[in-house]
């Protein structure tokens, strides 16, 4: 296999990756903290500071690579096994992830 045939690979599965999270963040059995964690780790990511400096030889690239990671671990490791399968379902189509809210019948 040919390196532009593995960067379309990875590319490929990148973003069905990407779209299996979208799924599972709009879904309302993913929890709370699972959703914070995943926007602290986009948040640190678009923040124009680091806590440590870049300009620190090693250890200021290092936070980058361990400390976005970690949330998004942490994060994903939280979300119920069950949704997970149907993100991965949807994308693949073969189902939907987010449960339709049941209709509210008028009691009479």
């Amino acid at each position: 296999m040919g390196m532009w045939a593995r960067l379309k690979e990875v590319g490929s599965r990148l973003k069905t990756e990407v779209r299996v999270y979208q799924l599972i963040l709009r879904d309302p059995r993913t929890p709370r903290l699972s959703k914070a964690l995943l926007w602290l780790a986009v948040g640190y990511t678009l923040l124009p500071f680091d806590l440590l400096p870049d300009f620190i030889p090693v250890v200021g690239h290092l936070d980058d690579l361990v400390i976005i990671p970690a949330l998004v671990v942490l994060a994903m490791r939280l979300v119920p096994r069950e949704v997970w399968e149907e993100a991965r379902a949807a994308v693949r189509g073969q189902g939907t992830c987010v449960p339709r809210p049941a209709s509210k019948s008028p009691q009479g």
